[in-house]
């Protein structure tokens, strides 16, 4: 069986089809939990999160918020990091229950005002495609193949977009940065 895309299996779920919620579970599900375990550094923690992840998602559809089905993947990526925030959160995790500690680094370090309001300033005044194809490659990390499909371009053209995304970052980054430093920091005026 071929797999449906995003848009079929949210008309097939907001229409009853429990199968289609089984099989948007089967196509996500596994990278959800990757990603929840890299934050949380718990199984435990990791399944939680994938279960909420799904039972808001599911809902959801369901309730047809879901205004733009072809945007699916971002919808559950992103319903999935708000999970992982509020769990870090948590008053359990506060009050110093047991996390294994993986013994790598912090996923992400916390970057300072200044830093993150420049990041985000030069993302937006990136072109869109630039700005999804990062969105795809660095933050949903998905092979190749599936970023040319989904940015509509042919697999041998992923590489240079990736490059000149990359080079228009940086240069945008170290435009607003040097501005920043210059004035004394990052306001809404000056980015």
């Amino acid at each position: 069986m071929t797999e449906r895309s995003d848009t079929d299996l949210v008309r097939l779920i907001q229409n009853g089809d429990s199968a289609a919620g089984g099989e948007l579970f089967q196509k996500y599900g596994p990278r959800i939990f990757y990603l929840a375990l890299r934050d949380l550094r718990s199984r435990t923690d990791a399944e939680d999160v994938r279960a909420e992840t799904f039972l808001r998602v599911l809902t959801a559809i369901r309730l047809r918020r879901v205004e733009t089905p072809e945007m699916l993947s971002s919808f559950i990526h992103g319903t999935a990091r708000n999970i992982v925030l509020e769990t870090l959160r948590s008053p359990l995790r506060a009050a110093g229950r047991e996390v294994p500690d993986s013994g790598g680094p912090e996923p992400y370090p916390m970057l300072d005002e200044e830093v993150t309001v420049a990041v985000q300033s030069a993302l937006a005044r990136l072109k869109p495609r630039e700005r999804e194809f990062l969105r795809l490659h660095y933050y949903e990390e998905l092979p190749k193949e599936e970023i040319a499909r989904r940015i509509g371009v042919d697999q041998a053209r992923v590489r240079l977009i990736k490059s000149r995304a990359l080079k228009s970052f940086r240069d945008m980054y170290r435009r607003l940065k040097k501005t920043a430093d210059t004035k004394g920091g990052v306001s809404s005026h000056n980015v």
